[in-house]
Parts: structure tokens; C-alpha cells; sequence
């Protein structure tokens, strides 16, 4: 049986060894939490911030600011008040009070991650933060980022109309090279190069008829007496535009003489008078737009005239058969050829009609 102080002192080791764990237990909870950025023996900051959407948010995640790690996500939850409807998702955040100095009510929160596909954390900015000190309850402003789901949703109609498009182009590509065409035509048909090439030669021809001086163009370029002709008659053109600018000539008192606008206005307003009383039904004019009594008139004397002229064409009356017909005609015809003959005959043989006889009674 051991002795009372052999108990003793187990009972000591025992309690050493006791201390030394809790010990050891407690620099490992302080090492733990000391590089999430809290403190044990802190007191936390707790806040609350809504998202729209968690995007893979977990609980423990990391609260950063700036890079630096100041808390962790304490829980992810879905809010079913109605006025969160649009940002349904409430996570709580545990914060070190060591950097209550930057944590302001205005201070913004944002979802992100870490590297392309990384977890996702909750980064809190604080630059143009300038409300009050953040404490315990007060709810943390968010600012929605876009992740790379939604990178992904707005890049897929881009990619399918590059893809249309790309189809479109290698259609395109496939007809040029068989030839197909306009521009196929181009490269493809022989032919077409050859009629540039005739082209070319034209113009080559052009160009050296033109270095010669031939034609109208080339005497234009090397024509001394062409170019004085034309010098002479931009002189005249300019002493022509100088003497209506001077309000000389007809043209120069029309364009310069304020008579001559006074009474074209005058003229204008005479004619828009004129009008005016047409439009009235006043004056002859007037009447002959507007009187129905006169329209009937003229009416009648148009029906009048037609008749007349539908019989004339029918060879009825005087003038239908003078005009219609061949016997009046030709009797006219030799009635005029016999008086022609007579006028003829009297003046080469008066003495044959005329005879004076002289009576004495």
C-alpha cells in the first residue's frame, strides 16, 4: 500500500500535468483565434448585413478589410420578412474590436472570392466610410458584386453572337475561295485580272495623251492660248460680278435697286388682292370661279359647240357639207379657177368688156 506522501505526490504530478494542459489548451485557442484576426478575451463586435445572394457564402468564413482579416461569418441564414425580398440572405459577422476605428455604419460589405475559384468571403470597405463608429446590432450596408456565374450569364449571348459571327465569316471565307461572288470573282477569275490589267494599260495611254497635250483634256493641261481664253473670260466673269455687285445692268438693278423690289412687292400685292377677290367670288374672274350661274352658261356653251362641231364632222348644215363635201369642193374649186381665168382674160383684153357708149340726146 503506498505511503501518504507517495499519494500526495502523484496527486501534485496530477495537477501539474492538469495545469500544464489547460495551459497548452489555452496558447492553441489564443493561436487559433489570433490568426483569424479575434481575440479571446476580446469582446466581439456583432453586426448583420443582407445580401441578394450568398454565393457559396459558409459559416467561419473570413470578414476582411482592406486584405486584412478582422472576423468571421458567425451564420448564414434566409430571411423571410417581406421587406427583404429583395436581399433575402442574412449573415451575421463577428468582428475584432481592435479595428472598430475603421468599421463605420456607412462602411460598405461585398461577397468575393478568393482567386478565380476560391471561397467566398465577405470583404468590408471603408474608404469613403465617414458615419459613426460600427457597434454590436447595428446592420452593416452591402454592395452587390457581380460573381463569375453572372460574369458567365451576360458572356453567353456575347460568345453566341461571336459564334454567329464567326460562322458568317467562315461562310463568307468558303465562297471567296471557291470563287463565288464578287470578291471570289476577283481572286479567282483570270479574266477579271485581265481587264484590270487593260485598264491600267488605258490609263497608262490616258496619262501619256495627256503628258503630250492631245485631246481636250491634255491642251487644258498645255495650251497656253486655252488657258488665256479661259483667264480672259474668268476677267469678264469677274467685271461681270463686280458690275452686278455695283447694281449696274439689268441684273445689277435687280439685285441692287430698291425700286424695283418696292414694285415687284407692290405687284405681289396686287396679285394676292386679285386673289383674294377671285376667291370671293368678286370680279369677272371672281364670277367665272365662283357663280354657278355662269358655270351653267359656259357649261351650255361648251355642249353648244361640241353639237356644232359633231355636225360640221357629219357633214349637216352649210358648213358640214363645206367641209365634208367633195362636189362644193370642187364646184368652189373650178368657180375660183373661172373667175382666175376671167380676172386673167379682163386684163389682157379690157377693151372686150368695157365698152363705153356715149348717147346724145
Amino acid at each position: 500500500m503506498p505511503s501518504q506522501q507517495e499519494v500526495k505526490w502523484s496527486q501534485l504530478k496530477v495537477g501539474l500535468i492538469v495545469l500544464a494542459s489547460i495551459a497548452l489548451l489555452s496558447t492553441l485557442l489564443f493561436l487559433m483565434t489570433g490568426s483569424s484576426g479575434l481575440s479571446v478575451f476580446s469582446h466581439k463586435i456583432y453586426v448583420t448585413a443582407y445580401f441578394a445572394n450568398s454565393n457559396g457564402l459558409k459559416v467561419g468564413a473570413a470578414v476582411g478589410l482592406e486584405g486584412v482579416t478582422i472576423g468571421e461569418v458567425k451564420s448564414v441564414t434566409v430571411c423571410t420578412d417581406p421587406d427583404r425580398r429583395l436581399t433575402p440572405v442574412k449573415v451575421e459577422l463577428k468582428l475584432d474590436p481592435r479595428f472598430r476605428s475603421s468599421l463605420h455604419t456607412d462602411s460598405k460589405a461585398s461577397l468575393s472570392t478568393v482567386g478565380v475559384l476560391g471561397d467566398t468571403i465577405v470583404d468590408i470597405n471603408s474608404r469613403t466610410a465617414v458615419g459613426p463608429l460600427l457597434q454590436t446590432g447595428d446592420e452593416l450596408q452591402t454592395q452587390q458584386t457581380p460573381n463569375l456565374d453572372d460574369v458567365v450569364k451576360a458572356s453567353e449571348g456575347t460568345i453566341e453572337s461571336l459564334n454567329i459571327i464567326l460562322t458568317k465569316i467562315d461562310s463568307i471565307t468558303t465562297s471567296i475561295d471557291n470563287g463565288s461572288g464578287t470578291v471570289g470573282r476577283f481572286i479567282k477569275d483570270p479574266r477579271l485580272y485581265q481587264q484590270a490589267q487593260a485598264t491600267v494599260a488605258q490609263l497608262q495611254t490616258l496619262t501619256r495623251n495627256l503628258n503630250n497635250g492631245k485631246g481636250s483634256m491634255g491642251k487644258l493641261l498645255h495650251d497656253d492660248e486655252l488657258y488665256d481664253r479661259l483667264n480672259d473670260t474668268a476677267s469678264k466673269l469677274d467685271a461681270i460680278t463686280t458690275a452686278l455687285d455695283d447694281g449696274k445692268g439689268t441684273a445689277g438693278k435687280l439685285l441692287k435697286d430698291d425700286s424695283l423690289y418696292n414694285n415687284l412687292n407692290s405687284t405681289v400685292k396686287h396679285a394676292d388682292s386679285l386673289l383674294a377677290e377671285a376667291d370671293a367670288g368678286k370680279g369677272a374672274v371672281g364670277l367665272m370661279a365662283k357663280d354657278p350661274e355662269f358655270a351653267r352658261k359656259l357649261d351650255n356653251t361648251v355642249t353648244q359647240l361640241n353639237e356644232l362641231l359633231s355636225n360640221v364632222n357629219a357633214g349637216k348644215g352649210t358648213f358640214g357639207k363645206l367641209a365634208t363635201d367633195e362636189t362644193a369642193y370642187t364646184n368652189l374649186n373650178t368657180l375660183l379657177a373661172s373667175s382666175n381665168g376671167l380676172v386673167g382674160d379682163i386684163r389682157k383684153n379690157p377693151k372686150k368688156y368695157l365698152v363705153i357708149r356715149l348717147k346724145i340726146f
